[in-house]
């Protein structure tokens, strides 16, 4: 089971539909409704919905459609399970200024390190493949980072990307699941019908930006091939998120620890290397302490590195020259390519570099807002990085040789030392930005079932987005160690920071693009406008870094190769998983043929059934009773979900269903559990509360068949004045002709005697169903509480899949090995679960893919 589950449900921007919405009805489930609500009863407290949505009815493709109009509130477990009372949507409404400046800070601190640290290295990169012969080259190569910084992490991610978020989740997963959400495109068949039905729907006026995009989802839905290009595209971007996590702290730290060489001479590359090597592993220990606590403690030394960037900067303008200024004007690009040709095109790789760190923008926002990212960039990053830059290029004008380490030579000499330290912690805390983005990504690849599942720490109980990931945190040390020790070229390690760089860019551009066509719906030209201008950028840088990957930065390919196929492989096992227990889960004529004893002996007590499957009978049912000589007189599917608040009160920890008929005392428990909630009460108090909200849930299901049968008689009363002709049109329309039926020849005096002695037949019968009611609801509490006298087992399911023996070779090395040991080696269901082992019965189940 994922560790989180979080989804919601994000409307466009159009007219509200909140008092009723337009929906299909399918006539077949008309016939059976009297069947249905015999066992699948649920209660409508905040508005009645007029069709009857069973779980365990197969969906007819076939079944005749009619449009009705519902209520706003509708009947999907699923959704009931995410929505708990009082939930906040938005962690960052209604905070004070205060909290605002704190926040500020956490976001120097978390989002801003990796952009902010580029001036250790950008000019150092491009001027090793493109050397300066003149002024006119510094000028050029100035004017190619100024732009690339405005047009990048500027226009592309501050002003556009940051709003294609998911709910305040950001990253390649989070506009895939945005995606998902407005498109069945996702692979894993588990999307309700009802979700269309949820009270945030929204009817959008008609229009041709709205025509293209149902064309579009149409076309996306109907295709099978474009789901799984969709899905592959998605996975080899996100394997580029975490080949960013590790190239970053190596780039970082290796560029800030290289400073050393200018202010002692004496030293070498290998003490350089080993240095990086103890402030990585410092960097990646600190990580569980977390983002809030981590980033309000390096929130000001990132302030002081901002500041101090912009101060020599302005020294540099001041004393050496500032014609740099100049570079302003773009003509100065076109004389850079021009005198250099090839060597300039080399240097776009370098350039890049400056740009590095706008993912991790996208991919942090999570743990912040968009406003608080937008005004910290435009207000205090962009000018302090402008300036940063002129200073070094004014600097550089008078010092040509000095190019290969451009940033540290510019620093005054005074200013050398206090300028390392802050460096080095600004590089230590970039380092920490694109890690924490992983770990973003990560969460939600996982909650998509593209990821195996780890164990994810959250360490703030106020915003659900700061987490930590303990064994991907290792592992990304080890692989950054890795980089840094056989790569310890400053030229080869910031190649392969624009090939992750890059894989990742060109993703966003490609998965915003088809946001703006599927759910902003604005206008064809402005969706061309950005796809190919930023495409054809990216694609110009792209080319510039993967020619130079022959020189050690291959390695970061091969390890984003390696990731894809895990996600690859692990999406693919999950999803034959989950359709074949949707296959052969078990049909409700079944259990009819079975009859209240399931076809076996009904012992006392009750069995608590854990499973993944929340819609159906699972077919590990059925391997229980083949497999038991009895079963319990009570059985309770209970499904774990992990709901977007810190804690779930206990109160409010259960939703029931009845699954079968009343005789069958089988019922559906979802058991609502908040990121912040630890699993240690006693399973004594787990079954007590449990027993004690299935008895609240019988209560209030009588109390509603009551109201129901008082409307019923009400009715039935009315009716017997009123009855009116019904005119059903050939496109399904319902028209009253207001005619009371027989009225001409009705006698009024014998109208008034059937009406009188109908009272008191209603009367007589309403009494009796009342007794009978309460009858029953006291027979099936007592039945409960000699269950839970008689003991509680607790009866796990564990499903397990195998090729056949007819399978292809590639798929029978897929599932029965590499999926089998990302399996067996991922966090298990289990783990997350109070079981006592002396109350436990587990049963295997392997299922032929």
């Amino acid at each position: 089971m994922a560790e989180e589950s979080g989804d919601e449900i994000n409307g466009g921007f159009s007219m509200d539909s909140t008092e009723s919405r337009w929906v299909f009805h399918e006539d077949d489930e008309d016939e059976d409704a009297s069947d249905i609500e015999e066992y699948d009863t649920d209660l409508r407290f905040r508005g009645r919905v007029n069709v009857h949505d069973s779980e365990e009815e197969e969906d007819e493709d076939n079944a005749e459609q009619k449009l009705i109009r519902t209520g706003p509130r509708i009947d999907s477990f699923d959704v009931e399970a995410l929505d708990v009372p009082g939930a906040h949507r938005n962690d960052y409404e209604d905070i004070g200024v205060g909290r605002k400046i704190v926040l500020a800070f956490q976001t120097l601190g978390v989002v801003f390190g990796d952009v902010g640290t580029s001036p250790l290295y950008t000019f150092s990169v491009m001027f090793r493949k493109a050397p300066i012969n003149d002024n006119e080259d510094i000028l050029g190569a100035l004017s190619l980072v100024l732009y690339t910084l405005i047009l990048i992490p500027l226009v592309k991610y501050i002003l556009i990307v940051l709003w294609a978020n998911d709910n305040g989740e950001g990253g390649t997963f989070a506009l895939y699941s945005l995606i998902c959400r407005h498109a069945k495109v996702s692979l894993l068949p588990n999307q309700l019908p009802s979700d269309a039905r949820i009270s945030s729907f929204r009817l959008k006026v008609p229009s041709p930006e709205l025509e293209r995009s149902l064309k579009i989802k149409e076309r996306l839905e109907s295709s099978l091939t474009l789901k799984k290009a969709l899905l592959i595209f998605v996975l080899a971007g996100t394997s580029m998120v975490i080949a960013n996590g590790v190239v970053t702290p190596a780039m970082s730290v290796l560029s800030s620890v290289g400073g050393l060489k200018v202010g002692i001479d004496s030293i070498k590359q290998d003490e350089v290397v080993m240095i990086s090597v103890a402030c990585l592993i410092v960097l990646f220990s600190v990580q569980k302490y977390g983002t809030s606590k981590v980033g309000l403690a390096v929130g000001p030394a990132l302030f002081i590195w901002f500041c101090s960037l912009a101060g020599i900067g302005i020294y540099n303008l001041l004393k050496y020259d500032r014609s740099v200024l100049r570079a302003f004007n773009p003509i100065h690009i076109y004389y850079f390519f021009k005198r250099n040709s090839t060597k300039a095109w080399y240097s776009l790789g370098g350039c890049l570099l400056c740009a590095t760190g706008s993912e991790a923008m996208f991919a942090d926002l999570c743990y912040f807002s968009v406003r608080s990212v937008q005004l910290t960039f435009v207000f205090l990053v962009l000018p302090c990085l402008l300036l940063g830059y002129l200073g070094q290029a004014a600097y550089l004008m008078e010092n040509h040789a000095d190019a290969g380490r451009a940033f540290y030579s510019s620093v005054p000499s005074g200013a050398f030392w206090p300028t390392f330290l802050i460096a080095n912690i600004a590089a230590l805390i970039a380092s920490r930005a694109m890690t924490t983005a992983t770990f973003s990504c990560i969460k939600q690849s996982t909650a998509l079932g593209c990821f195996p599942r780890l164990k994810i720490i959250h360490t703030s109980r106020k915003f659900m987005g700061q987490i930590y990931i303990p064994v991907l945190n290792w592992f990304l040390l080890a692989a950054s160690l890795v980089l840094v020790c056989s790569i310890s070229s400053i030229d080869e390690i910031g190649n392969a920071y624009g090939i992750a760089e890059l894989g990742v860019m060109t993703t966003t551009t490609v998965l915003v693009t088809l946001v703006m066509l599927l759910i902003w719906q604005v206008h064809i030209i402005i969706v061309l406008c950005f796809a190919v201008f930023f495409l054809g950028l990216e694609l110009t840088f792209f080319s510039s870094v993967l020619w130079s990957v022959t020189d050690g930065s291959w390695i970061i390919l091969v390890f984003a190769v390696i990731m894809f196929l895990i996600m690859y492989v692990w999406n693919y096992g999950s999803n034959l998983k989950y359709e074949t227990e949707v296959k052969q889960k078990l049909s409700m004529d079944l259990m009819r043929e079975l009859g209240s004893n399931l076809g076996t002996i009904r012992a006392p007590g009750i069995g608590l059934l854990y499973n993944e499957l929340v819609k159906g009978i699972p077919a590990i049912l059925g391997h229980f009773l083949t497999t038991l000589p009895a079963i319990h007189s009570m059985i309770i599917f209970v499904s774990i979900k992990y709901v977007p608040v810190p804690v779930v009160p206990q109160s409010e920890r259960f939703l029931f269903r009845r699954v079968c008929l009343k005789s069958y005392h089988i019922f559906r428990c979802i058991a609502r559990y908040g990121y912040k909630d630890v699993r240690k009460e006693n399973h004594q108090t787990f079954e007590q509360l449990l027993i004690e909200s299935l008895e609240k849930f019988i209560r209030r299901e009588a109390q509603e068949r009551s109201l129901e049968s008082d409307g019923d008689d009400d009715i039935d009363s009315e009716n017997e004045y009123s009855s009116s002709r019904v005119l059903i049109a050939p496109n399904g329309s319902v028209y009253s002709l207001g005619v009371p039926l027989l009225a001409d020849f009705q006698d009024t005096s014998a109208s008034v005697l059937e009406a009188s002695t109908s009272e008191v037949l209603s009367s007589t019968t309403s009494d009796s169903l009342l007794f009978d009611a309460e009858q029953s609801l006291e027979r099936e509490l007592s039945f409960i509480h000699k269950a839970k006298e008689s003991g509680v087992v607790y009866l796990l399911g564990h499903g397990d899949i195998r090729a056949r023996k007819d399978s292809w070779f590639i798929k029978k090395l897929v599932i029965n090995y590499f999926y089998a040991f990302l399996r067996k080696n991922c966090r298990r269901g289990i783990t997350t679960l109070s079981v006592p082992h002396s109350h436990l019965m587990q049963v295997s189940m392997t299922y032929m893919v």
